[in-house]
């Protein structure tokens, strides 16, 4: 075979002049190669995308998420943001309009001489949101099952949302009921329910009665989510809390074998972070395994703080959110109620398909919102209580209306525009 000529002799024997047309598609061509070299970088690169899995699984799923009928703003976080104030639009129902309020939270009825906790409205940064609208809500829900499962802090949620709801349903064709440890909201001309279910722990527990629960000496069973879970089966939208009944500022009891009720049962202590990941494994566990994405949704609502160190915000040694009337304007304030580590687990483990209710921060900032010693007292108070309210005041529960309005605001817009 002949060898090929060298480019001086072929330039010599054939010289070409490459004209203005030539030079223009030489240099799209190239331009076109660098375009699909920097493309592949980009898609060998896609796995250092530091935001967390269950974020980008949830961004590419929002246009077939169920209920969904639009989208928030790009990269508008609906809990990042401030309180205002806004007497004209809030609160978004008066005490004595709903009758389902419990008496631990009826703060207006029980003698609290201000109502200013009741007119802070939450505001995004940068980006506005959808108002409630109670009307979207019951038409969504009808012919289905809105259930809460969680603690008092959760029964509060579910009240703000029944309180929410039921001034559009006539009276007669509305209904409250209790059966043990679930309470049922029924809208009859919707076929629709809102429901609450106690189970503080998630897991099976020795605090699972839904009256007499009052125990310090908590143990949860391993492993033991499908003792609670067969009752959540069916529902099209639910929401989970725990959180505060694992604080006991201990080691954590786990029951491996045996009744709570023997002598005798083989129980171990393990940390609280670890107890709590148990919980938080298993009831991902449980969802991916009776939770249909198709047509469910599920919802985790994050730690619900507490205010009893006012020193923490600028205030008093030995005082707490009693006689608090205004929100902590810090916005980096960070309490120290709230345990990390828990909040490390929560990030680890709560995933796509759950949508996270990162209510944390905005209710830390609401120092005034508690119920305070506003509240029923299931035992007399001494004379000692009465002198010194500090000394009863309840920091962790929250008035309604109120703050947890905001949370169900919140909830019916990652509902509606995830």
């Amino acid at each position: 075979m002949k060898p090929p000529a060298t480019s001086s002799s072929s330039t010599s024997r054939n010289p070409r002049i490459i004209s203005p047309y030539q030079i223009f598609i030489l240099s799209a061509f190239i331009l076109f190669a660098i375009f699909l070299y920097c493309q592949n970088y980009i898609d060998i690169n896609n796995n250092q995308d530091p935001r967390p899995p269950s974020f980008a699984a949830e961004n590419s799923y929002k246009k077939t998420v169920p209920f969904s009928i639009g989208e928030t703003e790009n990269g508008c976080d609906v809990f990042s943001g401030r309180w205002v104030w806004d007497p004209a639009n809030r609160p978004m129902y008066g005490e004595p309009e709903c009758p389902y309020i419990q008496p631990q939270l009826t703060c207006q009825k029980h003698g609290r001489p201000d109502r200013d906790y009741q007119f802070w409205r939450w505001e995004p940064h940068g980006c506005s949101i959808p108002s409630f609208n109670s009307s979207l809500m019951l038409e969504t829900l009808r012919n289905k099952r809105m259930m809460f499962v969680g603690d008092s802090l959760n029964r509060g949620q579910y009240v703000s949302m029944v309180c929410l709801l039921h001034s559009l349903i006539p009276d007669h064709a509305k209904s409250m009921q209790t059966f043990g440890s679930l309470t049922v909201f029924t809208a009859k001309e919707y076929n629709a329910t809102v429901e609450f279910y106690w189970a503080p722990f998630l897991l099976e527990s020795n605090s699972d009665d839904a009256v007499v629960h009052r125990i310090s000496d908590r143990v949860v069973r391993k492993g033991s989510i499908k003792k609670h879970g067969k009752h959540w089966e069916g529902v099209d939208i639910i929401v989970f809390n725990t959180y505060l009944w694992w604080m006991t500022g201990a080691d954590f009891k786990i029951l491996h074998g045996g009744s709570f009720d023997d002598k005798v049962k083989e129980i171990v202590q393990v940390s609280t972070e670890d107890a709590y990941r148990m919980a938080m494994k298993s009831m991902m566990k449980w969802v991916k395994k009776k939770m249909d994405p198709e047509r469910t949704r599920v919802f985790f609502t994050a730690m619900s703080p507490s205010h009893f160190k006012s020193i923490e915000w600028g205030g008093k040694p030995n005082e707490n959110c009693y006689n608090e009337t205004r929100p902590i304007e810090d916005p980096d304030y960070w309490g120290s109620d709230c345990d990390k580590s828990i909040m490390k687990v929560i990030r680890d483990v709560v995933k796509f398909p759950v949508t996270f209710l990162n209510i944390t921060q905005l209710s830390l900032y609401r120092k005034d919102a508690h119920t305070s010693i506003y509240k029923k007292q299931w035992t007399p108070l001494t004379s000692q209580q009465i002198a010194n309210p500090n000394s009863y005041a309840d920091c962790t529960h929250w008035c309604l209306p109120g703050l947890q309005d905001t949370w169900n605001h919140l909830l019916f817009v990652k509902l509606f525009y995830p």
